[in-house]
Parts: C-alpha cells; structure tokens; sequence
C-alpha cells in the first residue's frame, strides 16, 4: 500500500495531466457531434476488426471439422446421382441401390512414375475390395488394386497399365482411356474412329461399357489430337481435371451389380 502512495506522490503531475486530458476529451466528444461520431466510428471499427480476427482464427479451427461435414455430404448427394434412376430425390432406399459410395482420403500420391499408385486410408474393414473405382469432387482418379483392412492402393490413371473405357460427351463414340507416361497433366483416349468429328475443348466423361465406374464420370477436355500410324484413328491427348500432384479427399465406388454382371458376361464368352 505504501508503494501506491509513494508512486502516486512521486508522479502526480503526470497523472493529475493524464485525468485532465481524458476529461477535456470527453468533454470534447460530447459537445460536438463531429468528434463524437468519429470516435465511435474508430471505436466501431476497432471491435469490429476484434470479432473479425476472433470469427477468422475460429472459421480456421473449425475448417477441418466443416471439411468432414462437406465431404459427408458430398457422399450423400454423390450417392444420389449414381442412382438417380432408382432412387426417390431426398431419401435412399439402400436396397434399391446401384452404387455405393465410401469417402477416404489420400495418404501417399506418386504421379511421376510410369506405373503411379496413390493410397488411401480406408481398407476392408470398410467394405473396400479390389476393382472399385475411385474418383475426386473434379473427376476419375483410378481402380482399386490391394487392400489391406485400414489402407488400400488405388492404380492411378497416371499408370502405363491403366485402361478405363471413355467415351466423348457430346457424341457419345467410345475409346479407351490410357497413359503415355509423359505428363501427368494428361491422359490419352485411344480407338476413336477418323470418322468422329472432334474439338479442342470437348468434353471426355466415363463410358456406359465400364462395371466399375459410372456413367459420365469427367475426365478433362480435349487438348490436342491427330491420326495415328495407321491413319484409322484418332490419337487424343486429354487434359484432366484433376490436379492430379495435389489429392486430398476421394470416393470410393462400389457397383452392387458388378458380380452378376461379370459372371453373366463369363457365361456368354465361354458360348
């Protein structure tokens, strides 16, 4: 207590000048208008620049718990589309389904190789086999090759094996999506007959012939094309949709009717 009293002896004129100040400037902002609304101005701007630093740190907080509920929604409505031909518009009815669709995401992307594989946090304890497809929010992203119970790895596009049946959007004619291997921005869509008017900047989707993925899944546009050797076909360079050096989020998608399909399909190549 006694070195309240010193400090405030030892420095009264200062603040005997500081109280005068404050009351002189509240004198000030009272009896003018001007400076009373440029005082709350400044003081509106300075709590309100407070709540939008405090609204920014706590949006980023919560950024991955938003990014799960987007994801999960994403799932759903993906769910809905795959299967819109057997399905009423707000709820599923699981046992009318042709699709099913998991969400994972990407723990270790290769692009720079000729044969990419990418791996992904879900497994068989998810109900994920081999042969389902995988794909992004912006398109195709490749097939699922081994699992383990909690991991699985997924055969990129990006692969020299990768071989996914594609078709043009606009004309609906059918060829094979394949890598060269020389760079991971595009792909290549094999087997188009010379015939097939095409465009740079048309679009490729996934074909009707696949029982992995869906039906006009995108794929990218057209970037460039020519004949080949043999001057029968075209040879098209697609540029993909993906940006495919930078994964986060997947969907994993399984066809509940592939089994009855591939074995259907048996039976009529062994006639």
């Amino acid at each position: 207590m006694q070195q309240i009293i010193n400090f405030v002896l030892r420095y009264k004129n200062f603040l005997l000048y500081v109280f005068l100040m404050l009351v002189s400037i509240g004198f000030t902002i009272q009896s003018h208008s001007y400076h009373q609304s440029s005082f709350f101005n400044s003081a509106s701007w300075f709590t309100g620049n407070i709540y939008k630093t405090s609204h920014n740190l706590s949006s980023y907080f919560n950024l991955e718990k938003e990014n799960k509920k987007l994801v999960k929604e994403n799932t759903r409505l993906r769910s809905l589309l795959f299967n819109k031909k057997n399905t009423r518009i707000v709820e599923l009815d699981t046992s009318q389904l042709s699709y099913t669709i998991t969400s994972a995401e990407v723990i270790k992307n290769s692009f720079a190789h000729p044969r990419n594989y990418i791996t992904i946090n879900k497994g068989k304890k998810d109900s994920v086999l081999s042969d389902m497809g995988v794909i992004t929010s912006e398109g195709i992203l490749g097939i699922i090759e081994n699992v383990s119970n909690h991991n699985a790895t997924v055969q990129s596009i990006l692969n020299e094996k990768s071989n996914i049946n594609a078709k043009l959007k606009n004309t609906n004619h059918f060829g094979s999506l394949v890598w060269n291997t020389e760079n991971f921005y595009t792909v290549q869509l094999v087997d188009i007959p010379r015939l097939v008017p095409l465009v740079v900047g048309d679009t490729i989707v996934t074909g009707g012939m696949s029982s992995i993925f869906p039906e006009n899944i995108p794929i990218g546009t057209i970037s460039k094309f020519d004949l080949d050797n043999s001057k029968s076909f075209w040879r098209i360079d697609i540029a993909l949709f993906n940006d495919m050096t930078n994964i986060k989020n997947v969907y994993i998608i399984n066809n509940l009717n592939r089994k009855e399909v591939l074995e259907l399909q048996q039976k009529t190549d062994f006639k």
